[in-house]
């Protein structure tokens, strides 16, 4: 087990460079690729010339619109996968993810509520709004499926998973409640947006947050990486070796669902990218969150990347929205762990 460690904390630097490495790719083709194609070269030319009329037409689609849709993709695949790998801890199932747990249908809810009756609720947060009913859904979702997943004192992989697609479906009735409700065609569309995820709404000026949100919970989570790891023990091992778990538990979910809330805000409900990432970055580095959190941001911003390049080109000129994509990738993978995880079904204590 010690020899295994050091290997994996030996090739984490190597795989965080073989990351960044292919994040830095995978943006350029986001940048070159899409409706116009633009060289390769002359997209890294606009780049490090700068914002300006001197990069012509091409210059006005690389700055104004291909770079803040990178940059929020980057940023909303980072965050899921890093809130996916903290819910399998929390909840010590491989299964978890902010999709099927329920936080991101729960952090649409709240935002499409807001974008639709906005002006009765919450008008006074202004532009904070959405953003802080996302997380109010997000942070909602996930205690129900918690206390549901876990009634009698105990959680199996069946309960987590039933509890979780009984909330998707109830916060899923929900939203087409205000889509039918909704008077003006604007908010359909905005609706439809939350319920299906996408990247084309990114904005120079909307960036700030989540990316704000994205780097001091990822910070935050890694500082808690050896209670994070204490929870791997199970409930009695941690509680032995000093950690107060149910404490931590609640000021982790509040943590998270404060990043999955606002990652939604701006992305729309788009799934199994915490479901996915962490496995392969576990598989590669370990269990240790303390290299593990860090590969998984990484891991999800490229997934997160290609997914959209793919969902923008694939059928141009029109566009897929990314959800749908990374739905199609993650789907036949959920059933793969779920089919996996009935063999050593357990209960977690």
């Amino acid at each position: 087990m010690r020899r295994r460690n050091t290997r994996a904390v030996t090739r984490t630097p190597v795989v965080l460079a073989l990351l960044t490495a292919a994040l830095a790719a995978s943006a350029v083709g986001g940048l070159a690729l899409g409706p116009v194609r633009i060289p390769p070269g002359q997209v890294l030319d606009i780049v490090l010339g700068g914002p300006g009329p001197s990069g012509g037409a091409f210059g006005a689609i690389v700055w104004d619109v291909r770079i803040p849709r990178v940059l929020l993709g980057a940023v909303v695949g980072a965050g899921l996968a890093v809130a996916g790998t903290v819910l399998q801890a929390l909840v010590r199932n491989p299964l978890a993810d902010p999709f099927l747990l329920g936080a991101s249908s729960g952090a649409s809810a709240g935002a499409v509520l807001v974008i639709v009756f906005g002006a009765g609720l919450l008008g006074f947060a202004g532009e904070a709004a959405v953003p802080l009913a996302a997380f109010a859904g997000s942070m909602g979702a996930l205690v129900s499926v918690y206390a549901m997943a876990r009634r009698g004192g105990a959680m199996t992989t069946g309960r987590l998973i039933l509890a979780g697609v009984a909330v998707q479906y109830v916060l899923s009735a929900l939203t087409s409640l205000i889509l039918v409700l909704a008077a003006r065609p604007d908010q359909i569309r905005s609706v439809l947006f939350w319920t299906l995820g996408g990247l084309g709404g990114a904005r120079w000026g909307e960036l700030a947050l989540p990316a704000g949100a994205l780097l001091l919970g990822t910070g935050l989570l890694i500082a808690l990486a050896r209670p994070l790891d204490l929870l791997l023990a199970g409930e009695e091992g941690a509680h032995t070796l000093g950690l107060d778990t149910g404490r931590f538990r609640a000021a982790v979910f509040v943590l998270t669902s404060l990043v999955i809330g606002v990652l939604v805000a701006y992305s729309g409900a788009i799934g199994f990218v915490g479901l996915m990432v962490p496995h392969a970055a576990r598989m590669v580095v370990g269990a240790g969150h303390r290299a593990l959190l860090p590969v998984a941001a990484l891991g999800g911003a490229v997934f997160l990347t290609l997914a959209d390049l793919i969902a923008r080109t694939a059928a141009a000129p029109e566009e897929i929205p990314v959800g749908v994509v990374t739905a199609l990738v993650g789907g036949p993978f959920f059933l793969w762990m779920l089919r996996r995880s009935t063999r050593t079904e357990g209960v977690v204590g």
